[in-house]
């Protein structure tokens, strides 16, 4: 058990607080197996009717402690455990991917309130949601490549379905996408003003079976998706899933926004950003969300042993000088058989599996 993490029964809703405000909500292992089991316990119990994911507000009333969902994961403990044996990050990732998976197959109703910071860890906890509401706060992103990890919780399945080759952007850019965008690329099912927010999870409470009237009365038209206007450019410029082709389209273009997006990839890992598009071209071809979770888990079990997670948490998280020294420093100097090495799929007792 966790105090990081509140699951409670209010009426005939499980509720879900992420709880954990000095980190926005980032998740540990037993944040993870927490949820785990209260959304197996529910699943069997004929009383709850529906499940409500949200965050807690922090008990100082800190305005700047309440501004996430869920910042992602314990990114600082899995670069700890990579450092040596890599035993608690895969714990981890195991416990973590078998709740996204008990989400995504869970037959109840269930609602993420994605008010706020939702990376990482948060899209995994969101996206496989039946409902998921965004707010002006609403701040999504896959940022993994800017510190050696890759789009995982079921990215590769995700950002694979978006239309176009946004996917492969998102994951590439860690571009953040605001709660208008996320409804126009449908990451989000509904917009709500987070004023109404209040309102709209006592409404559930009092009544789950009318989810979907109660957020289709509280919605609101929502600003104009910005992204939008760029999707012909992302889909031209990210054309390729080979990385040094998506680098010599924006070299060979002069276009600010071109430009831009090629300063901020020389940023990112490239060992990871090829890895990233991997990802998503084998994840567009799944079938099963499970399978999607079992690569994930190998390749996740890879990575953060290798340099480029440890250095990108050093560079980013522990010293905070942005300047990480990736190795290979190049996408020309990440050969073929290094990221077959990464995909390599673990043998049958180190596997990821579902939870019963």
């Amino acid at each position: 058990m966790t105090d990081e993490l509140i699951a409670v029964v209010e009426g005939r809703t499980g509720r879900i607080r992420l709880n954990r405000p000095s980190a926005i909500h980032a998740l540990n292992t037993a944040m993870c197996a927490a949820m785990l089991d209260a959304l197996e316990a529910w699943r069997v119990d004929i009383g709850i009717e529906a499940v409500l994911i949200d965050h807690a507000a922090a008990p100082d009333g800190d305005p700047k402690k309440s501004r996430g969902f869920c910042a992602g994961g314990d990114i600082r403990m899995l670069a700890e455990s990579g450092a040596k044996d890599g035993v608690d990050a895969r714990a981890f990732f195991h416990t973590e991917y078998r709740m996204n998976h008990k989400l995504f197959t869970y037959v109840k109703p269930t609602v993420a309130f994605m008010d706020g910071i939702t990376m990482g860890g948060g899209v995994g906890i969101s996206q496989p949601c039946r409902y998921r509401v965004a707010t002006e706060n609403t701040r999504l992103a896959m940022p993994e490549t800017g510190i050696g990890l890759f789009p995982d919780v079921g990215g590769g399945w995700y950002l694979s379905r978006l239309a176009g080759r946004m996917g492969q952007f998102l994951a590439l850019t860690g571009h953040r996408l605001d709660g208008a965008e996320c409804l126009a690329l449908g990451l989000a099912t509904h917009y709500l003003p987070s004023a109404s927010l209040d309102k709209a999870k006592a409404r559930i409470i009092a009544d789950p079976r009318s989810i979907d009237a109660i957020l289709n009365d509280l919605s609101i038209a929502p600003p104009e998706a910005k992204i939008l206007s760029q999707a012909t450019e992302i889909n031209r410029l990210f054309a390729s899933d080979e990385l040094e082709a998506v680098f010599a389209t924006l070299e060979a273009d002069p276009g600010d926004w071109a430009q831009a997006q090629l300063r901020l990839l020389r940023t990112k890992s490239p060992q990871t950003m090829k890895v990233s598009l991997r990802l998503l071209h084998e994840g567009a071809l799944m079938h099963d969300f499970a399978d999607e979770m079992r690569q994930e888990y190998a390749v996740g079990a890879h990575v953060v042993q290798r340099h480029d997670f440890l250095e990108g948490v050093r560079a980013v998280i522990i010293d905070k000088d942005n300047a990480p020294r990736w190795d290979p420093a190049t996408p020309e100097g990440v050969t073929d058989h290094v990221i077959d090495q990464i995909f390599a799929p673990l043998s049958d007792d180190e596997a990821w599996t579902p939870h019963d």
